[in-house]
């Protein structure tokens, strides 16, 4: 009995271990310009290669000569805080400043492919922005 229960353990163990594509938010979190760059290549990326990297598009839609386009387009927030503080005493005289920043950025990441008849890249463009 206590085999079977052993068995039964380190199964759902290999099965939890067991790699997948990953969590949709982790694809699209690698929706970057350099990932854009080492994964998407003409005439030798798939359809598969680009779903397992980046997920699900936005939109698809085909072109005038038929071709099917996949659109991606992420949006990030970057924000970034800081603030220091100092004292000083000389005597009885004192002294007490402090000083905070706060900035925030956006970024928007614009990915555009085509794929042939055979399911395979034949074009790409990408554009980031910041503001």
């Amino acid at each position: 009995m206590k085999t079977k229960a052993y068995g039964v353990a380190l199964a759902l163990t290999l099965i939890g271990c067991a790699g997948g594509p990953g969590p949709v938010d982790q694809r699209n979190s690698a929706l970057t310009q350099g990932n854009v760059q080492l994964v998407v290549k003409v005439g030798s990326t798939t359809k598969a290669d680009v779903l397992n990297s980046f997920g699900a598009p936005n939109i698809t839609t085909r072109d005038a000569s038929g071709e099917e386009v996949w659109s991606y387009q992420r949006a990030a927030t970057v924000s970034q805080s800081s603030s220091s503080s100092e004292y000083w005493t000389i005597l009885l005289a004192g002294q007490s400043r402090s000083a905070a920043g706060f900035s925030q950025t956006s970024r928007m990441m614009t990915l555009i492919v085509t794929f042939n008849a055979k399911d395979i890249v034949s074009d790409f463009r990408s554009r980031t922005s910041d503001f």
